[in-house]
Parts: C-alpha cells; structure tokens; sequence
C-alpha cells in the first residue's frame, strides 16, 4: 500500500505541474477497488496532496465507497474529519448464500453495523443493489427493498446484474449451477421497485439512481451531462471533454510509470459520430431525456425519416415518450434502455 500510495502521490503533483495551477473541484470521488481498507495515515496523506493540487470547501462533495466489514466508527469519524461527506456502501444483496456465490463474504451484520456507525456523522448515504442476481425470488427481491426503507439513507442505486465472460459467476451460470432470472421478470421488478422507491421519497433521475430531495449525485451527473474529469490512480478514466484517456491497468507498470510521468495506457480522441451516441445514450438514461430537436438535428436530414419511424414504433410499444419537446425512456423503457439506444442510433 505504501508503493501504490507513494505512485498516486506522485500523479496528483504531475498533474498540478501540468496545470500551473490549483484547479477548482466540485466533487472528489473514493472508488474502484476497496477504498475503505486504505490505511488511514494515507488517506490523511492523500487529503493534503489535494488541497496543494485543487480548491475544494465543505460545499464540495466527497464520497467514498465503503465494502461493509471494512469500516467502523472510528474511521468513519476520521474520513468525516478529513472532509468526506458522502457514503456509497456496497450492499447488492441481503442474501448472505447468493452473496456468497458471487464472492462476496460480507454478511447483513456488516450491513447494519457500518449504517449504524453512520449515524450522526453522514446524512449523504447511498447504498448499491443489484437487481437481477441469482436464486433471489420476486417476493425476496420485494422484502428487502421494503426492508431498506427503513434505513437512514438518502440515495439508492440499483444496477442490473452484468455477467462478464471468463469470470467465475459466468461459468457457474453457464454450467447451469446459478440460474438467472429471466428478462421479463427483471423487467416487471424493475417497474415495481421504481414505482415503489417513488411511493416513499426516491425519485428516479437516472436509469441506476434514486434520490431523496436535495441528494442525488453531483458526481454521476457530470458523467451523465459529459462534463470533464480527471480520475488518478490505478486504471483510472479521465474525460477532458473531447479525449477519453485511461491509466495503465497493471499495478506495477502503473508504479513505474508514475515516477516517470507516464501513466496513460489508452487514449480516444472522440469523433462526431461517436459524441453524438454518446450523448444520445447518456440523456436518455436521464429521467427528463433528450430534447427531440436536438436528436433530429444529430439524425440529420438523410436519416431523419427513417429515425423518426423507429421514435415512434418505440412509442407505439410504450418504450418512449415525447413530453414537453423531450423523448423520455418509460420505467419499461428504462429497464431496456441498452436494447433502446442501438435502435436509436443514427
């Protein structure tokens, strides 16, 4: 940790070298990895690195995500001291054997106890589902959604379960030893859990994102609205509003590559066709959508028709709807939002 430590130091001085200057922040963000196991003489160390390098204030907000069992109230009360305003604890599931079977060992203890070391340090607290895992049931997936609304949060993000190949939950599902659940019962769970977060004071502004008034996250939304930033670290991404850049992957040529100022392993420069798809993609998955000028105007002329006969067959299947000058996506159309995009691609 100390080595990695010291390398992520390093990048955030080269980057303020490059700059000349502080930079203004609006969101600091803790992520990828455990960042709740850093030890905390080096987080302490890190904060101080980023007051040389940036301006940030207690109107900032500073979110770190926490892996329950790897937090207590003693290092939630030093990262509130250091600035952290904003939780985002990985909970996915409370079923203990299918959290297991993804390999993840925390238990509902873990769960409860870092939510009550929260209280009274942290109003900003997001936890994560996934929908979709595993041998959950629909009246399972229910009962715990209900069950969290008794909890002291803020924000809820709920993620379709992603099966990536090669990995072990892949070949476990492709052996048939974990059954997934099929599309259209996510579907239908999906629109029940969206309608039902609503119901008790979690309006859904995004695909994945659900927030109490005055919490949803600054952070995600310079994402969603492709609004520039500079990630640090090990396989970090970076946006500068026209380059997508990555750091290198492998720990150690990302060390040895910080000492020489050379972290970046992949770098995009994004052309119109793919600026275009990408804020297609990125309004969409917004709950108030895409203004219907500016798809035409990105359509163009020679597709126009075309596309404007798919905006309405995905209308006709109530997917979509235009509503105030906007194409919006329906909790149905949310759930397939992926499906919805590439048929809407110019």
């Amino acid at each position: 940790m100390p080595q990695y430590h010291h390398a992520l130091q390093k990048e955030l001085l080269a980057f303020h070298d490059q700059q000349g200057q502080k930079i203004d922040v609006k969101t600091i963000y803790f992520g990828g990895g455990t960042p709740s196991t850093y030890p905390d003489d080096l987080l302490l160390d890190t904060f101080g690195t980023l007051r040389k390098v940036s301006n940030f204030d207690d109107a900032t907000e500073i979110t770190i995500e926490v892996n329950p069992g790897t937090a207590n109230r003693a290092k939630l009360e030093h990262w509130k001291r250091l600035g952290v305003n904003r939780l985002s604890i990985g909970v996915q599931s409370l079923n203990e054997k299918v959290m297991q079977d993804i390999n993840r060992l925390q238990t509902n203890t873990d769960i409860y106890n870092v939510l009550q070391d929260a209280k009274g340090l942290f109003d900003n607290v997001n936890v994560d589902l996934i929908i979709g895992l595993p041998n959950i049931s629909s009246t399972q997936w229910k009962e715990q959604v209900k069950s969290i609304m008794q909890w002291p949060i803020a924000h809820i993000a709920i993620y379709f379960l992603t099966v990536h190949e090669f990995t072990p939950l892949y070949y476990r599902v492709k052996k048939r030893d974990l059954m997934l659940p099929p599309d259209d019962e996510i579907v239908d769970l999906y629109d029940w859990t969206v309608e039902y977060l609503e119901r008790h004071g979690f309006m859904q502004y995004e695909v994945s994102n659900f927030a109490r008034e005055g919490f949803q996250s600054v952070h995600n939304r310079g994402y969603w609205q492709r609004k520039p930033y500079r990630g640090f670290g090990v396989g970090a991404w970076s946006f500068d509003g026209s380059n997508r850049f990555m750091n290198r992957k492998n720990l150690a040529l990302y060390m040895k590559g910080a000492q020489e100022n050379d972290t970046v392993e992949f770098t995009e420069l994004l052309n119109d066709e793919q600026v275009i798809l990408e804020s297609i993609m990125l309004n969409l998955r917004q709950k108030e959508g895409l203004k219907a000028d500016d798809y035409y105007r990105f359509v163009g002329s020679e597709k126009y028709d075309c596309m404007k006969e798919q905006v309405e067959q995905l209308k006709g299947r109530g997917l979509l709807v235009e509503r105030d000058g906007r194409l919006q996506l329906t909790i149905k159309g949310l759930a397939l939002e992926q499906e919805i995009i590439v048929k809407m691609s110019p």
